[in-house]
Order: C-alpha cells, then sequence, then structure tokens
C-alpha cells in the first residue's frame, strides 16, 4: 500500500494530502511529479504541518483560510479525493473540475459530540478551477474510495 492508499483508509491520521489537477496546474509539474500520479493529477501525503506550508507555498492559499472560506459552500468531494460536485455548477457541465484538494482525516473521538464520535472522519476542502471553494467531511467506513 502506497501513502495515498495508507491516507485514504485512515492510517496516516499526522498527515495531509494535496491533490494537484494536470490541467490546472502545469505551473507545479515538479511538485506532482515529486506525488503519486493519478489519471486527473496527482497526489502529495505529507506531514501536516510540512504540507501546509508546501500548500500554501503552491498554491498561493492558506489552508486555514481556504478551510474557513470553503466550509461556507459544503458540497461533495469524491472518496478518493479527486473531484467532487462545484456548487456553482448549476447545469452539472463538464468545465468545472477540482484543480486543488486540501485534505486531512482525524481519528474517532468519543468525547466530541456529533459525526467525531461515530469513528474516523476525513475534512477535504477543494477549489474548483472556476474559483468557487467548497468542503465536505465524512465518516471514512462510510464512503468507498
Amino acid at each position: 500500500m502506497n501513502k495515498y492508499e495508507e491516507f485514504l483508509a485512515g492510517e496516516r491520521h499526522g498527515d495531509v494530502t494535496i491533490f494537484l489537477h494536470a490541467d490546472a496546474n502545469a505551473e507545479l509539474e515538479d511538485l506532482a511529479a515529486a506525488g503519486i500520479e493519478t489519471d486527473d493529477g496527482a497526489f502529495i501525503v505529507i506531514d501536516g504541518e510540512q504540507g501546509r506550508s508546501v500548500f500554501q507555498t503552491a498554491t498561493g492559499r492558506d489552508p486555514v483560510g481556504l478551510a474557513s472560506e470553503a466550509r461556507e459552500n459544503e458540497s461533495h468531494v469524491e472518496a478518493d479525493l479527486t473531484g467532487g460536485e462545484c456548487p456553482s455548477d448549476e447545469d452539472e457541465s463538464s468545465d468545472h473540475f477540482s484543480k486543488y484538494i486540501f485534505a486531512f482525516s482525524e481519528a474517532q473521538n468519543e468525547a466530541v459530540d456529533g459525526i467525531y464520535a461515530e469513528g474516523d472522519v476525513m475534512h477535504a476542502y477543494v477549489v474548483c478551477n472556476c474559483g468557487t471553494t467548497y468542503a465536505d467531511k465524512w465518516l471514512l467506513d462510510e464512503r468507498d474510495a
């Protein structure tokens, strides 16, 4: 199992993953080459603190600011973290794609109410190529990657 697969399985709670879509990130080719390639782009799985810094340097976006902004628009993100449903794509055109995705998981925490007491939780924050940001969170064992 590679780092990306371990991350999706909830085995790397201290890490973050950054997805860089190939069509939107030609300028980040060197960074993407260091990651795990998919059909649509590449994933970087990296220690959380370093990952936040890498994300900000690579994209020009503060991940904490992105998370705060993206939570204003909740929408579905694919469990494999390669895309989602942009809330600005009302006619479901194929022009929308996830330019960047920043994600992390949290271990189950029974001391907290809600979803966190039920199991491990994945958080994903997306920047669509149209500029819209959105977020999703889900129980890891309820969505197949």
